[in-house]
């Protein structure tokens, strides 16, 4: 693990930034080359709905990986960034391309669809997050006020997985999954869980002489 992380913590942020951007760019590509099937709009709002949820899990990921003893700490603020990002354009692509700025059907369907009003439960839970990823924020709330705001991330989590959930209307594999996934990292931050884990890595780490 000690070569993992240093050759990590040779790796620049700016990597994931950039890699970050690639789904934009080819979800972009295939929209102007009429790529994206007979129902564009869909497929580009369930693109982004899914990268925003990748994101997301892949941030909350981050800690438990520390556990096992892999840091990737480094990236966490710009994969939760593009968490947000991602979500964002999603909803902005639902509003715009989908329901043509009608805000009279936005509102209506924000108050009557189950699947919407969950979405946009873990959009509100991200924005929070998101005006506070800079280091500025965390001085100004302090560490322990800083770190209790952004446990919203786990509400973000649990209701963009659900909102996945009750979009496809039906238990299908795809949105069970990522479910999952993050109900695991979610388990993995219960204190006893983080003990078990520490302890069993300690005992299986090579003694020094």
């Amino acid at each position: 693990m000690d070569r993992l992380n240093q050759w990590l913590r040779r790796v620049p942020t700016a990597v994931v930034w950039v890699l970050g951007a690639l789904p934009f760019c080819w979800l972009i590509a295939q929209a102007a080359t009429n790529q994206l099937g007979p129902d564009p709009v869909k497929a580009i709002e369930l693109s982004l709905g899914l990268w925003g949820l990748q994101f997301l899990i892949a941030s909350l990921a981050i800690t438990p990986i520390r556990i096992l003893g892999i840091n990737l700490l480094k990236f966490r603020r710009a994969l939760g960034v593009y968490a947000f990002l991602y979500v964002m354009v999603h909803f902005l692509a639902w509003m715009i391309l989908d329901m043509g700025l009608r805000l009279d059907e936005v509102l209506r369907d924000l108050t009557r669809r189950p699947y919407i009003i969950v979405g946009m439960i873990g959009l509100l839970a991200m924005l929070p997050l998101a005006l506070t990823s800079t280091n500025a924020a965390i001085r100004y709330l302090g560490g322990a006020r800083w770190r209790s705001l952004h446990r919203l991330a786990y509400l973000a989590g649990l209701a963009g997985s659900v909102h996945f959930i009750l979009l496809v209307k039906g238990w299908q594999a795809e949105p069970l999954i990522y479910a999952l996934a993050l109900l695991c990292l979610l388990l993995l931050r219960l204190p006893r869980v983080k003990i078990g884990l520490r302890a069993r890595g300690k005992s299986r780490a090579p003694q020094r002489v």
